[in-house]
């Protein structure tokens, strides 16, 4: 902790914090999940239901982590809580998925989404224009653009906090007001009373389009359960990575209070855009558009009934801001866990090291040439499918450990206190078992090789342990 208040330089206020989890939450998702979320439950109801569920499990899991940031007030977050909470090992597993795909897996493909939707404004971006081609091998212009974005975000970052903490400040503010005035000037320019009541008549008959039959079939009990189950791995995942500002704890002014408050601004602001964007959704649409919007994209059908013609236009310039200020902040983040993991010879020496800006430069890095081979191999997207069963899992760990350190540490400082303990920490570790439970018996394929991925880091803490790699 001494070496790091040395090294480390306190440059981010709450307002930067908060805009960090803001920023790092707001990607490309709530422009294109709700449209899977639509084919599983088919009802407006169940719809905005899912996205309330998600903001308050989310907003629950946040507001348990300020008890952890502010006991921990230190680089790493999560990766130091769990180390804290149970060992090293636990620590490790957590922090080889984040590399292996979390933060890496989740980087690549927002970087993919960014030039996907560029490609709206320069065709020659496509994902479908391919510069090689061979029985194996594949190499896209929508890849290389986003590699291209990756390499730039980290060369900014790489050059101080202060860089990355003006790129966010620029990004996620220009994000924000692109949001609510794409909500504002739906409900106002497209909103429709017909449509509005059309989607709300039988809002709770829960409905799953197959895509076998090609028709909707109602459906409650379990199978409702499994296909809220299904749905939330898109509406969590969208308002995944608020922990991010966790891991730069070391780089903030005031940790024990900042890192709990921002947490729980940032998530609120985040939680109240996505639930208005969704009633946008269903004020400007029928329920068909929005569960079969071209590749998903719900967001620029919306806009075109807003704007028109050059509504694409606008999402895909919105989308691009969007993406390019949360991969900045995954960026950011990323290399400080790596770096505390070095600390403990868990990761590569090297990644220890601070560089002359006092930020882990060879973390950036290591980091950034990972996630552009993740784009390389074009299964980002599989990668993703199975990110979020890992995810679940070590956010159910953390919270379960602030049970664990006030029982190990009952005299520690706690500058702020998990709300309504024990209560709705357990409240979120019950509901989110039961997520990953279902998830697991009814997505074993995707989530089953999730699960694999984080066993498969146990024989490898053990071959390094202790090793200097």
């Amino acid at each position: 902790m001494q070496d790091e208040k040395q090294n480390f330089k306190r440059e981010l206020g709450l307002m930067d914090a908060t805009l960090l989890v803001v920023g790092s939450m707001i990607g490309s998702g709530i422009f294109i999940v709700s449209a899977d979320i639509t084919r599983n439950v088919g009802s407006a109801g169940w719809l905005i239901l899912i996205w309330i569920v998600s903001a308050l499990i989310t907003m629950t899991a946040a507001v348990s982590y300020g008890e952890l940031s502010s006991m921990f007030p230190q680089a790493g977050g999560q990766y130091v809580y769990l180390k804290e909470a149970y060992n090293k090992l636990i620590a490790f597993l957590y922090g080889w998925s984040f590399f292996a795909v979390i933060q890496t897996g989740t980087i690549a493909a927002v970087g993919v989404a960014f030039s996907k939707f560029a490609a709206y404004l320069i065709p020659a971006f496509s994902e479908n224009n391919f510069l090689i081609e061979t029985d194996s091998f594949k190499l896209s212009a929508a890849q290389l653009v986003s590699i291209a974005t990756i390499i730039i975000l980290t060369y900014i970052n790489s050059r101080g906090v202060k860089n990355g903490k003006i790129i966010q400040k620029i990004f996620t503010i220009t994000k924000i007001a692109s949001l609510f005035g794409l909500i504002i000037f739906g409900l106002i320019l497209a909103a429709k009373s017909d449509i509005w009541n059309a989607n709300w008549t039988n809002a709770w008959t829960a409905q799953s389009f197959n895509k076998e039959t090609n028709l909707w079939t109602e459906v409650g009990g379990y199978a409702l359960l499994s296909a809220i189950a299904a749905s939330m791995v898109g509406s969590l995942f969208s308002s995944d990575a608020w922990n991010g500002v966790t891991f730069i704890s070391g780089e903030i002014k005031n940790p024990e209070r900042n890192v709990g408050l921002s947490l729980f601004l940032g998530t609120l602001i985040v939680s109240i855009i996505y639930i208005l964007a969704n009633l946008m959704y269903l004020a400007v649409m029928p329920l068909q558009e929005i569960a079969f919007a071209p590749s998903d994209r719900v967001a620029v059908v919306a806009s075109e009934h807003i704007f028109g013609a050059t509504g694409t236009i606008i999402i895909a310039i919105m989308i691009m801001i969007s993406t390019f200020g949360c991969n900045n902040g995954l960026i950011m983040a990323g290399s400080r866990v790596y770096y505390t993991m070095a600390k403990d010879g868990l990761f590569f020496k090297k990644a220890a090291n601070l560089n002359n800006a006092s930020v882990p430069g060879w973390g950036l890095w290591i980091q950034c040439i990972w996630a552009s081979a993740l784009c390389l191999t074009g299964k980002y997207g599989d990668l993703l499918d199975f990110v979020m069963i890992i995810v679940i899992i070590f956010y159910i760990l953390t919270i379960y450990g602030i049970f664990i350190l006030r029982k190990k540490m009952p005299d520690a400082e706690r500058p702020y206190k998990a709300f309504a303990y024990p209560f709705l920490p357990a409240l979120y570790i019950i509901v989110a078992s039961a997520i990953c439970v279902m998830l697991l018996i009814d997505r074993t394929s995707t989530c089953g090789w999730g699960v694999l991925i984080m066993l498969a880091g146990i024989p490898i803490y053990y071959l390094t342990k202790g090793k200097e790699v």
